[in-house]
C-alpha cells in the first residue's frame, strides 16, 4: 500500500470487542456482583455476545441464567455495584487485540487521524485506554455520555470525526457489532467489521463493506474501502 493512501483520512474505532478484548474483566465483574446475591456465575460463552449491549444487559442475562428475579431498584443497585467494581478492575486481564499496535502505527504513519466512538461511558473509556497505554494514539474519545446521543445515532459518529479533525467524506468506521454498522450506514461512511468481537450476529452477516479476522489485514483492505 502506498504510504500516502490514508492522508487526510479519519479512522474511528469502536472500543470493546474492536480495539480491546475487555470480556475477561467485564465477565469477572459480572460474576463478582452476581455472587453478592448468591446467583450462580455466568459462563463467558453465554455472556460474551451480550457485551456490546452494555453492562445492564449482561446483568439481566446473568440473572436469567441463574434463575434469579430482581425488582428494577434491585437491578439498579446491582448495576451501580457493577460499575464501581469494574472501574477499579478495568484492565486486569483486558488487552489490545493482536497486531493492533502495528496497525495503528501504520495508519498514523500514513497520515490518518484516529478516534474512538464507543457506547462505553467516557470516563471508563479513558481509564481503560490510559491503563493500556493506548490513549495517546487517538485524537478524540467520544463515549456514551459525551453527547446527548449515542450509537446508533449517526451524530455520535460524525461528532467523533469532527473532534478528530476529520471529514465525513474521508472517514471509515471500524467496529464489531450491528450497532456499529448501523451507525456508519446512517452517517454515510464505509465500515470495516472485525470478526473477533462480541456480536451475536455472525460477522459475515453484519453488512459491513469488509470483514477482517486480524489487524494484520487492516491496512490491506482500507484502500478498497476508501475507493467504494
Amino acid at each position: 500500500m502506498k504510504n500516502d493512501i490514508l492522508k487526510d483520512t479519519t479512522l474511528i474505532f469502536d472500543l470493546d470487542g474492536t480495539l480491546v478484548d475487555t470480556a475477561p474483566d467485564l465477565i469477572a465483574t459480572l460474576n463478582h456482583v452476581l455472587s453478592s446475591i448468591d446467583c450462580a456465575a455466568a459462563p463467558e460463552t453465554h455472556i460474551r455476545p451480550f457485551i456490546s449491549f452494555g453492562a445492564r444487559r449482561m446483568i439481566v442475562e446473568g440473572l436469567a441464567l441463574g434463575g434469579v428475579s430482581l425488582s428494577d431498584p434491585e437491578t439498579d443497585a446491582l448495576f451501580d455495584a457493577f460499575l464501581d467494581h469494574y472501574a477499579s478492575n478495568i484492565a486486569v486481564a483486558s488487552a489490545p487485540y493482536p497486531n493492533l499496535h502495528s496497525a495503528l502505527d501504520s495508519a498514523t504513519e500514513g497520515g490518518a487521524r484516529l478516534g474512538v466512538c464507543t457506547n462505553k461511558r467516557e470516563d471508563l473509556s479513558l481509564r481503560l485506554l490510559r491503563e493500556l497505554k493506548l490513549h495517546d494514539r487517538f485524537r478524540t474519545v467520544v463515549g456514551r455520555d459525551t453527547l446527548d446521543v449515542c450509537k446508533p445515532h449517526p451524530r455520535h459518529l460524525t461528532e467523533a470525526i469532527a473532534r478528530a479533525g476529520g471529514d465525513v467524506a474521508r472517514s471509515i468506521m471500524i467496529g464489531d457489532s450491528p450497532t456499529d454498522v448501523k451507525t456508519a450506514r446512517a452517517a454515510g461512511i464505509p465500515v470495516v467489521a472485525v470478526s473477533f468481537g462480541y456480536s451475536e450476529v455472525p460477522s459475515a452477516e453484519l453488512g459491513a463493506d469488509v470483514v477482517i479476522d486480524d489487524y494484520s489485514q487492516l491496512m490491506d483492505v482500507l484502500p478498497r474501502v476508501l475507493n467504494k
